[in-house]
């Protein structure tokens, strides 16, 4: 067991991208609270009269960079790719604009990281509107079987630059960090103890990212194929509707079992689990249209379209025995190029 670092020896990097600035003030004051407990980089993707706006309110409290050109079509992926590579900390806390930390939840991010390239905390959320409800249902499931997939993690530096760093050409950002860490030999902590809190997203986004979850699981094909069973089962089971009950049912009873595991009873308000009927029916209907967009191309994406959800970890894990085995690339004045 090494030392646990602390928050002086760590550095936060959020990315975002904002077409307006209506959370500016909410989100200013959370930098200014944040960056007093440790270093803030902001990669900041805005249109320039919104990035000039971030620059004018966040002086002083952040360092504001723009990300390098060039990077992926996934910009979440390259605003994290940026700080990264701009960082000078081994232990970084990689989080999205609605991520809100406490600094003992911050702190235990970061010690844990003494022990593991990677950390992955639960997100809960912090107001609960009716569809933060519906998407918790999501969470629930997911930890009902293994872990949820957070807005934020804890990494470090190290592991990304021997990995090479990671795709930002695909949909599913955080798996593919995940499995490339995994696949560079680092270590994963699943912290589904460590509840990070963040603020719920508006209804219109929530209903826009539908479809576009759903596409996620094609990079999981074992899921892809249990959720697109869902609505031939629900058709079947509909012929009878005790039967279309006792499906529901099970699926609220897989929710309250992720409810109560590691404590999230704590977090997660009783009567979550009731909402795990809404999201399979979602996820059995959303499952096929995901379908018909991967036949027309893929996902819509800032102008374009990903194609591609996530790379297999089999691949990824192939693609790193090919690096390990090949000599190092050396950049001018010695330094190994990377990501």
């Amino acid at each position: 067991m090494t030392a646990s670092p602390d928050l002086a020896e760590a550095e936060y990097i959020l990315p975002l991208r904002w077409s307006e600035d209506s959370r500016l003030e909410e989100l200013t004051e959370y930098l200014r609270v944040l960056s007093g407990w440790i270093r803030v980089t902001v990669v900041d993707g805005s249109p320039p009269e919104v990035f000039e706006a971030h620059r004018r309110a966040w002086q002083g409290l952040v360092r504001h960079i723009r990300p390098e050109p060039g990077i992926g079509r996934n910009g979440k992926a390259a605003g994290v790719i940026t700080g990264v590579r701009s960082s000078g900390s081994e232990f970084l806390v990689l989080a999205d604009d609605d991520v809100r930390y406490t600094l003992p939840g911050l702190r235990r991010l970061v010690a844990l990281l003494g022990d593991a390239e990677l950390v992955r905390p639960q997100n809960y959320f912090l107001q609960w509107p009716w569809h933060a409800r519906w998407d918790t249902a999501r969470s629930l499931l997911n930890r009902a079987f293994g872990s949820d997939y957070p807005g934020t993690l804890g990494v470090r530096r190290s592991i990304l630059e021997a990995a090479g760093g990671y795709d930002a050409d695909v949909l599913f950002e955080n798996l593919e960090l995940i499995r490339t860490i995994e696949a560079a030999g680092g270590r994963q902590i699943r912290a589904d103890g460590l509840y990070v809190g963040r603020i719920p997203p508006a209804s219109a986004h929530f209903r826009g990212q539908r479809v576009r979850q759903a596409y996620d699981s094609f990079a999981q094909p074992a899921r892809l194929a249990a959720e697109l069973s869902l609505l031939p089962l629900l058709c079947w089971a509909a012929r009878r509707p005790a039967r279309l009950v006792a499906v529901l049912a099970a699926s609220v009873a897989l929710a309250e079992a992720g409810r109560r595991r590691h404590g999230g009873a704590a977090v997660f308000p009783p009567g979550s689990a009731l909402w795990a009927p809404c999201w399979v029916l979602e996820r059995a209907v959303c499952s096929w249209l995901a379908v018909g967009l991967r036949l027309a191309g893929g996902v819509h994406y800032a102008g374009g379209r990903i194609p591609r959800a996530g790379t297999s970890a089999r691949q990824l894990r192939r693609r790193h025995r090919t690096q390990a085995a090949a000599a190092p690339v050396q950049r001018r004045g010695g330094q190994q190029a990377w990501l």
